[in-house]
């Protein structure tokens, strides 16, 4: 999946997909499964010292593994996110979902919104969200945000520029993830809902803050790509 170099502004995307014109409710994809994906991409991943601007890093979005597609242009209501994955994003992208962990970089995720618990953090989300302009402290406000979103990470530390063999299995009580048969997450109360595969690699950024900062665009790139060369999907 290859993006050829861009300017800002103009959003460019090369994806894979099993969806196609599918309605949600008949995604083809529920627990209990399998994935295995073995991947490489041609630039490295952001860390702590990438800046905005950085054109030697991966840029915009990237991943592979499930979701339910929640920005539908095809007629389904707009839903808020689901995904079991692995998922890649670069500055300025700044999804802070987990205290601790950073809104950007290379990770195994689950976000599960659709959930009872969701609409109970809303208003204390919203309220500690407030707090934590007025008082500089968002310390309060990360802790609702990832109780809203249902978010679980962890951070990949290999290279994401050699092969490596990606894996998860997504049950209903739990989703497992593991890099070359190393386990790096476990992930209780996954979503249970349909959901889509997806591989892509994209120039999208989105920000989405403790501290209320929301925004989304299209971040330049130069020439880069994003190779898999297995995919088995399997129920279990």
């Amino acid at each position: 999946m290859v993006l050829p170099e861009n300017p800002a502004g103009h959003y460019a995307d090369a994806q894979i997909d099993d969806y196609g014109q599918l309605p949600r409710a008949q995604f083809p994809w529920r627990p209990p499964l399998r994935m295995e994906v073995r991947a490489r991409a041609s630039h490295p991943a952001a860390d702590a010292t990438t800046g905005t601007q950085d054109m030697t890093v991966l840029r915009g979005t990237a991943g592979f593994g499930f979701w339910n597609y929640p920005f539908s242009v095809r007629g389904d209501i707009l839903m808020l996110p689901e995904a079991v994955w692995f998922f890649y994003a670069a500055p300025p992208s700044n999804m802070a979902l987990v205290p601790g962990v950073p809104g950007w970089g290379w990770k195994a995720q689950v976000i599960h919104s659709m959930r009872p618990g969701a609409l109970l953090a809303t208003l204390p989300t919203a309220l500690a969200t407030g707090w934590g302009r007025l008082s500089q402290n968002s310390a309060p406000a990360a802790r609702w945000l990832q109780k809203l979103s249902g978010a679980q990470e962890a951070l990949i530390q290999t290279d994401i520029m050699a092969w490596h063999t990606y894996s998860l299995e997504w049950w209903a009580n739990e989703a497992l993830f593991w890099v070359d048969g190393n386990q790096i997450l476990r992930a209780p109360q996954p979503p249970t809902r349909p959901l889509g595969f997806v591989a892509w690699l994209d120039n999208q950024y989105a920000v989405a803050t403790p501290r209320g900062v929301l925004r989304f665009g299209a971040t330049p790139t130069a020439t880069q790509w994003l190779a898999i060369d297995n995919i088995q999907i399997q129920p279990l």
